[in-house]
């Protein structure tokens, strides 16, 4: 993981197959919402990012990270769902969207 500036704007990365099925495969109004959250993360920084008490982004320890990475975040991507992300340099690497809350964090 590159190491990067707090003040640098979220760049999003959405080219993992299991977020883009899962973004996908939502019912339209909660696709909507995705995209309407996908759109605001591209406008903040990552401090505003971390702030953000909409998004709520949270470590989840419960999940063991891809290689290269220090941790899994989750943040909420729609009212009921969250997706799970790292973060690598400016990019928000986004990894899925859970089916319900508990998903998120690897517990059934």
């Amino acid at each position: 993981m590159v190491s990067s500036n707090s003040d640098a704007g979220v760049r999003l990365d959405l080219n993992n197959p299991v977020f883009q099925a899962n973004l996908l495969s939502l019912q339209k109004p909660e696709r909507n919402a995705a995209l309407d959250t996908l759109n605001k993360l591209r406008q903040l920084t990552w401090n505003q990012l971390y702030r953000d008490s909409g998004l709520k982004w949270e470590k989840i320890s419960s999940v063991k990270p891809p290689a290269g990475c220090d941790a899994v975040y989750s943040l909420r991507i729609t009212q009921s769902r969250r997706a799970t992300a790292y973060r690598d340099g400016d990019f928000i690497r986004l990894l899925t969207i859970a089916p319900d809350h508990d998903s998120t964090y690897g517990r059934r």
